[in-house]
């Protein structure tokens, strides 16, 4: 064989090995970017299921404390709030991520403040259908948990896969963006103060 033929091949073999490499990180990307977009899809399920599940909860809590407007007010603005911060695109906008994050900390706020109210009427926590959905709410509740595990485990695989090299540099090529983690609320870092 000629020289100038096998320097041929030898090029022609080394740029199909460089675009095979090239296509399998860049294919590699795309499906861990699809596992995160498929574990943002259960995060916005469990918190859709939350949102269906409040007034339907608030309408059994009114029967028994209609006085307690304020309360129910608070709570369906605030649902309202998260159900309008709750899309698809959130998880490519930190601005937008960190929005829903407040939206869904001040339901949980409103939430709380709903079962203190419940607290002062010992009928309605006998009532079957306020246990019955006080129980898928906290049944909810853990899920939201789980989904927001599993979400910020397929970010961080996600995320470190786009930081390393050749990757960081293909990523950035076709527009790949690190993803957003769930954090805990602020007011998680204050000690609760308990009183005997």
């Amino acid at each position: 064989m000629k020289k100038g033929t096998m320097i041929l091949l030898a090029v022609l073999g080394a740029v199909v090995l460089m675009t095979l490499a090239f296509t399998g990180l860049y294919n590699s990307l795309v499906g861990m970017e699809e596992k995160v977009k498929q574990a943002w899809a259960q995060v916005e399920n469990v918190y859709q299921r939350r949102l269906d599940l409040i007034p339907n909860l608030v309408e059994t809590v009114k029967g028994y404390a209609a006085h307690e407007n304020e309360t129910f007010v608070a709570v369906t603005q605030a649902r309202s709030k998260a159900a309008g911060a709750l899309s698809a695109d959130v998880i490519n906008d930190p601005q937008k991520f960190a929005q829903f994050q407040e939206s869904q900390a001040a339901l949980g706020s409103a939430l709380s403040r709903l079962l203190v109210v419940v607290e002062k009427y010992p009928e309605l926590k006998a009532n079957e259908n306020f246990l019955s959905l006080q129980a898928q709410l906290e049944g909810t509740e853990n899920r939201i948990t789980v989904e927001r595990g599993r979400f910020n485990e397929a970010a961080q695989a996600f995320n470190t896969r786009l930081r390393q090299f050749p990757a960081n540099v293909i990523g950035g090529m076709f527009g790949f963006k690190l993803k957003e983690y769930f954090k805990a609320d602020a007011q998680a870092q204050t000690v609760p103060k308990v009183q005997f």
